[in-house]
């Protein structure tokens, strides 16, 4: 990667790609069926479809803060967050403007064109969806595509962000609904569905995936695709996550003596979501670090086209800003900035 490129900021805010269809409606049995084929056949038949639709092939860099973090009401079973576990994350109030401002600055400066903020609340009150409307004004401001994940959000907070110019919300299902009860009991399936419809219906992008390895069977996983794939329409990005097993969690202490997830299922599942929603951008986020820089390159090669870009990931460690260029380079994929530069 060209050394001049990273080291001049990047001012990008453009529209997403309009979303394809899902050449759907996919049945869970659907979407078994696809990541139940030979692995080189699927991983083949997931970057014809990628070549198709991104032809440019390029990756997007999304850098994510935590703004607000700890002491989360929730029970998830996988969050280091909740403030039920002791993991070592203290709680923290939210980050002033000038704080996050400067964050943003620096992942702009690194090649970053998305900066997503994150804050551990349930649902945030009125006064908090406000201040963090501030937040997105200030980093739409840079240059940068915004994204935000607050939890659960109700039409109105939904029209406050819109106003305020944020590009995407995330809000994650995290599992397929039949293994959802075993990781979550204070928030609901159809909670997730109704903010995902409060943001849509507010003209905001939908950032929405899940998570994979928390002792799920493959048909759970198929089920989970199947299920981001019908949404009408299907997310602009799915970002899918590769459980890091914090200590101090339920999901941690009940898998400490299974062995993680086989890296070649998350293959699997990134291109069951690149067949089902072709045209969406499909993200490698929490886990990338576990995973290698081979595994990686065969995400990419079956339709990832966004990674989490830095140090950190929320409170879990995430291969540096560094790596992850020299790794790019190696592999001769250009970041969306650079793309978009060499069009003028």
């Amino acid at each position: 990667m060209n050394a001049a490129v990273t080291e001049s900021p990047i001012q990008l805010h453009r529209p997403a790609k309009p979303v394809a269809p899902a050449a759907g409606p996919w049945t869970r049995e659907a979407v078994l069926a696809l990541m139940e084929k030979p692995f080189m056949e699927l991983v083949q038949q997931a970057h014809a479809v990628h070549r198709e639709h991104w032809p440019d092939g390029d990756i997007e860099l999304a850098s994510l803060l935590s703004v607000k973090t700890g002491g989360c009401p929730e029970d998830c079973g996988y969050c280091p967050q909740s403030v039920h576990y002791d993991t070592g994350v203290d709680a923290s109030k939210l980050m002033a403007p000038d704080a996050v401002l400067e964050a943003a600055r620096a992942a702009q400066q690194a090649g970053a064109t998305r900066f997503c903020m994150g804050a551990a609340w349930r649902s945030p009150n009125d006064r908090d969806v406000e201040k963090v409307a501030e937040l997105v004004r200030g980093v739409r401001g840079l240059g940068l595509q915004t994204c935000a994940t607050l939890g659960m959000l109700s039409p109105s907070q939904a029209g406050t962000l819109a106003e305020a110019g944020l590009d995407y919300y995330n809000h994650n299902l995290d599992s397929a609904p039949d293994f959802y009860p075993t990781i979550i009991g204070t928030r609901q399936y159809q909670d997730r569905l109704d903010t995902l419809k409060n943001v849509r219906d507010a003209g905001i992008h939908v950032c929405c995936g899940g998570i994979v390895g928390m002792g799920e069977t493959r048909d759970q996983r198929a089920g989970l695709v199947a299920e981001l794939a019908n949404l009408n329409p299907p997310p602009e990005s799915v970002p899918v996550n590769d459980l890091v097993r914090v200590e101090g969690t339920p999901l941690a202490e009940g898998l400490k003596e299974s062995a993680p997830l086989d890296p070649f299922e998350v293959v699997r599942v990134i291109a069951a979501a690149r067949i089902t929603m072709p045209g969406s951008r499909v993200r490698l986020s929490a886990g990338r670090r576990e995973l290698g820089d081979g595994i990686q390159a065969l995400c990419f090669m079956a339709g990832a086209n966004s990674i989490f870009y830095g140090d950190k990931l929320l409170v879990t460690g995430n291969p540096d800003a560094e790596g992850d260029r020299a790794l790019l380079q190696r592999l001769d994929l250009k970041t969306t900035g650079q793309v978009v530069a060499a069009k003028g």
